[in-house]
């Protein structure tokens, strides 16, 4: 009787399990990153397609690294002459937070402030991966925004936009931050305007530290 009561026991626990083991993994929730550093370019350099290809690149990533949808993502790159625009302008008014949570700046004056957390550690990629910068292997703390410490687009005699993200060339050059805050140039530990590129191919942007890549933001 005792051995009649047990498999009954086992048999009406199976169906359980079953439903259990069967049960949808849950989902996880999507990510509060409003802000990250590319993983990678489109690889041609700093033709970008222009803003529109920019942004198009920073909504996929963006999408790649599990950011919560309905944002609209914004790469933080000035154009220059008739209708330039100002990084500044383009990217909303913040907060922003990397993939691990932390608040990078809480406005746009703040984040063109002394007070703003960009640094190796804190500007990640969209996958919540730290981007090798100077001292490493490789290299790639040059980032291109064609933009001066304050947000604006950055002015010279020369290109500083590498033809407003549309040419790959030699000719050209483009400013460029540092996103680990150290290196060279005349200001070594800006974010967003260290020096000018040595040119606007990939091989031109490596072979002073880059590798072509940007900041993204989201726009709530």
């Amino acid at each position: 009787m005792k051995r009649a009561s047990f498999f009954l026991l086992i048999a009406g626990a199976i169906p359980a399990l079953v439903a259990f083991s069967s049960a949808p993994a849950p989902v996880p929730a999507q990510s509060d990153m409003t802000f990250f550093l590319t993983s990678r370019g489109p690889g041609d350099g700093a033709n970008l397609g222009g803003l529109e290809g920019a942004d198009a690149h920073c909504a996929m990533l963006a999408e790649e690294g599990g950011a919560a949808s309905g944002l609209t993502w914004r790469a933080y790159l000035s154009t220059t002459g008739d209708g330039g625009v100002n990084a500044k302008d383009r990217i909303g008014a913040g907060p922003w937070h990397n993939a691990n949570g932390v608040m990078v700046a809480s406005d746009v004056a703040d984040l063109h402030s002394e007070n703003n957390k960009l640094s190796k550690e804190n500007s990640i990629s969209e996958n919540g991966e730290v981007i090798s910068g100077r001292g490493d292997d490789v290299n790639r703390h040059d980032i291109i925004t064609g933009t001066a410490e304050d947000g604006m687009a950055a002015m010279g005699d020369g290109d500083t936009t590498c033809s407003n993200w549309t040419s790959s060339s030699a000719d050209g050059s483009a400013m460029v931050g540092h996103h680990d805050r150290v290196g060279g140039g005349a200001n070594p530990t800006s974010w967003n305007a260290s020096h000018a590129s040595r040119g606007c191919g990939q091989e031109d942007l490596r072979g002073t530290g880059g590798d072509g890549l940007f900041y993204c933001f989201a726009m709530r």
